[in-house]
C-alpha cells in the first residue's frame, strides 16, 4: 500500500484559507478513494508557481525531509504539475510524485468496468502521459502497482510518441463508433416515446442511492469518490402512467481538467440529451453551494445551463437541524428535500418531474383508422386520454400527448 504526503498549494491570491482547505479534505477523500495510507497533509501558499519545481526550493528541501522521516513513497499535489515540474521534483525527493489529474486518473482506472468506460480512461490516461514523455524522471521508469500507475501504466510508458499517437486515434475511432451506438439506443428510445431523466451531481452526492431508490436497481454505492463511473440506465414509470428512462451518470468535480471532459464525452452525452436533469444535491455537506456551482460549470461547458432541471437537496436525514431545509429550499428553483437513502420524500421528487414532463406535452385531436388499436394502446399507454369516439371508418382521439409521442403521430393529426 502507498504511503503518501498529501500537498495543497494556493496560489495567485485566489485561494483564501478556507477554500485551501476545502480543497485539502477534498483531495484526502480523493486520495482514500484510491486505497492509499494518507501519513501526512502540508498546506500551503505561493503568490506564483515556480516553474522548475511548482514549490519554492526551501519547502521542496521540507519535503523530502518529511518523506524520508515518515517513509512515505508518494507525494500527490492536489495543483496540476507540468511534466517538468514533475520530473524535477521527483529527482529531488526521490520519491513517486503525482498531481490532482493522475489522482483522478487512477480512481477512474479502478472503476471502469464497461468496455466503453475503460476506452474513455485509457485516452484520457495516454492524453495526460503524451506531453510528459521528455526526459528522465522517476515517472519514465515506474514499475509495479500503486496510485499514479493504473490501467495503461507501466506497459505504455516505454512506447514512443509515434505509438501513443496511433493508439489515441484508434481510440478515439472506437469511441465514435460507440457514440453512434448510443445515439442509436436514444433514438429507439425517443421513437418508443419515452423521455429520459437523468441524474447529475458532484462526486458521491447520492446519484447511485438514488437510482437504486426510485428503479429497484442495485448499483454499487460508497462513501468514496467517482464510484460510478459507466451510465446506468433503468425504466421507471410515474404515478401518471407514463414510463422515463432515468440515468445515473459520472460525478462532477471542482476544477475538472478539460481533457477529462472531452475524454468523457461518451459518457456526459447521457446529460446533453437528457430531456430533463435532476441534479442530486448533499445538503449535509457544508461545501454544498461550492459543490453547486462546480456543477453548474460543468453544464456551461457542455452548453446546457438552461436545460430543465430539478435539484434533489439530498442526504436530509444526515442533518443535524433541519431548520434549514426551507432557506435552502428558497435558495434552489424547482427543488426538494430528500433522502435517498431512507426514501424520505421521495413522491414528491417525482410528482415534481410529472410536472416538469408535462409542460413538455401537447393536446393533439387524431384520426386514426379501425385497424390502428396499436396507436390505441400507444396513447393510453403514453399519455391521457380525454376523450374517444368510434365511427363507422375511424376513430377520434382527443388526448394530451408527450411532445416525442405527438411528433410521431402527425400524420393523423386532425386539424
Amino acid at each position: 500500500m502507498d504511503k503518501v504526503l498529501l500537498v495543497t498549494v494556493g496560489v495567485d491570491g485566489q485561494k483564501e484559507s478556507s477554500r485551501m482547505k476545502d480543497d485539502a479534505i477534498e483531495l484526502k477523500e480523493l486520495a482514500l478513494s484510491t486505497g492509499v495510507s494518507v501519513m501526512d497533509e502540508i498546506l500551503c501558499f505561493r503568490d506564483s508557481p515556480t516553474p522548475n519545481l511548482y514549490l519554492g526550493k526551501g519547502r521542496t528541501e521540507e519535503i523530502r525531509q518529511l518523506c524520508e522521516e515518515e517513509e512515505i513513497n508518494t507525494v500527490v499535489f492536489n495543483n496540476d504539475l507540468s511534466g517538468t515540474q514533475q520530473r524535477n521534483l521527483e529527482e529531488i525527493l526521490g520519491k513517486k510524485t503525482i498531481d490532482r489529474t493522475q489522482l483522478i486518473l487512477d480512481i477512474f482506472a479502478q472503476h471502469a468496468k464497461t468496455p466503453e468506460g475503460k476506452l474513455q480512461v485509457e485516452l484520457a490516461q495516454l492524453e495526460y502521459l503524451l506531453p510528459r514523455l521528455t526526459g528522465k524522471g522517476i515517472i519514465l521508469s515506474r514499475l509495479g502497482g500503486g496510485i499514479g500507475t493504473r490501467g495503461p501504466g507501466e506497459q505504455k510508458l516505454e512506447v514512443d510518441r509515434r505509438k501513443i499517437r496511433e493508439r489515441i486515434a484508434r481510440l478515439k475511432r472506437d469511441l465514435n463508433s460507440l457514440v453512434e451506438r448510443r445515439k442509436t439506443m436514444r433514438k429507439k428510445r425517443r421513437e418508443n416515446s419515452m423521455p429520459t431523466v437523468t441524474l447529475i451531481g458532484y462526486t458521491s452526492a447520492g446519484k447511485s442511492t438514488l437510482l437504486n431508490s426510485l428503479a429497484g436497481s442495485k448499483q454499487r454505492v460508497s462513501k468514496y469518490l467517482f464510484t460510478t463511473l459507466d451510465p446506468l440506465s433503468r425504466s421507471i414509470t410515474l404515478s401518471n402512467n407514463q414510463r422515463v428512462v432515468l440515468s445515473d451518470t459520472v460525478g462532477f468535480i471542482n476544477d475538472l481538467p478539460a481533457h477529462l471532459i472531452e475524454a468523457f464525452k461518451a459518457t456526459l452525452e447521457e446529460v446533453v440529451d437528457a430531456d430533463l436533469l435532476i441534479h442530486v444535491l448533499d445538503v449535509s455537506d457544508i461545501r454544498f453551494y461550492e459543490h453547486n456551482k462546480a456543477v453548474w460549470d460543468i453544464l456551461e461547458k457542455l452548453d446546457i445551463k438552461d436545460k430543465p432541471l430539478i435539484t434533489a437537496l439530498n442526504k436530509i436525514d444526515n442533518l443535524d437541524d433541519q431548520g434549514w431545509l426551507e432557506k435552502y429550499k428558497n435558495d434552489f428553483t424547482d427543488s426538494v428535500a430528500i433522502s435517498a437513502l431512507k426514501k424520505e420524500n421521495l413522491p414528491a421528487l417525482l410528482k415534481l418531474v410529472e410536472e416538469k414532463l408535462e409542460k413538455m406535452v401537447a393536446p393533439v385531436s387524431l384520426k386514426l383508422p379501425l385497424n390502428r388499436m396499436d396507436l390505441v394502446d400507444l396513447i393510453y399507454r403514453e399519455g391521457q386520454v380525454r376523450s374517444i369516439k368510434y365511427t363507422s371508418n375511424y376513430i377520434n382521439i382527443q388526448a394530451i400527448l408527450p411532445s416525442i409521442t405527438a411528433s410521431r403521430l402527425n400524420s393523423y393529426i386532425n386539424n
